[in-house]
């Protein structure tokens, strides 16, 4: 039987310090540089840890708002905006340098990926940061999002992702964190999510609809309560239906 492979990653670096937990089970990260948590001492940290696990790394980027975690849209110019991104990411490179790693990708955080998504602003000031830093890594993004199409517009490459613990709407929209259903807690349905995306590159919503998505990498969040756990059960049952995490 054919082995099909899905890379998983997580967002590390955050303040939870369950990193050594999850680095063995994962095949990417995105380690938080400075804008909604994380210094660089937290970020050489995780760095290491994903040399020792041959985690694939990624710079984690958000609005500059530590007090909100990043989850919240600031009023911010496109200049400060582009000024904070560049730094962030510069930061993680100069780390990177020192421990002797690459960078892999990079993925916005919070509101910032959701905002990203839809606003064509926010998302020409994305790629205008990576054109100015010169990256040639690959953009973490939603299927279908403004994002995503700016990026392939520039030659810049894309992994499209999706959120194995998050909820969906019928417009691809992640559920806001404000309402119940936003996460998915439980192990079966976290895979069954998950499943459902690779193998039928569908989603079911919480209107009850399954709409089209492309995805070959899938996020769990790090500071989900039971990450762990989920990290755990999913690599184990993926891995039954021949699916392995790389």
């Amino acid at each position: 039987m054919e082995i099909k492979t899905v890379d998983i990653n997580v967002d590390v670096g955050e303040g939870i310090g369950n990193e050594a937990l999850l680095l063995p089970y994962i095949s990417s990260c995105n380690i938080a540089c400075g804008g909604h948590a994380g210094n660089v001492d937290t970020m050489r940290t995780v760095v290491r840890l994903a040399k020792i696990h041959q985690v694939k790394i990624g710079a984690h980027p958000s609005f500059p708002d530590k007090e909100n975690f990043g989850r919240t849209v600031l009023d911010i110019s496109c200049v400060a905006l582009f000024e904070s991104i560049k730094h962030q990411i510069k930061d993680l490179i100069g780390v990177l340098e020192q421990e002797h790693a690459g960078l892999h990708h990079v993925k916005l955080h919070g509101a910032l990926y959701n905002l990203a998504a839809t606003d064509r602003k926010t998302a020409n000031v994305v790629i205008e940061v990576l054109k100015c830093l010169m990256l040639r890594v690959k953009l973490y993004v939603p299927y279908g999002s403004v994002l995503a199409d700016l990026a392939l517009q520039n030659q810049i490459k894309v992994t499209y992702e999706a959120f194995a613990d998050r909820n969906y709407n019928n417009d691809l929209t992640l559920v806001s964190r404000q309402e119940k259903q936003a996460l998915i807690h439980e192990s079966d349905a976290v895979f069954n999510h998950v499943f459902r995306m690779i193998s039928k590159q569908k989603v079911k919503t919480i209107q009850g609809a399954e709409i089209d998505i492309l995805a070959s990498t899938f996020c769990l969040h790090g500071d989900h309560p039971n990450v762990v756990n989920l990290i755990q059960g999913l690599k184990e049952k993926l891995e039954l239906h021949n699916i392995q995490i790389s």
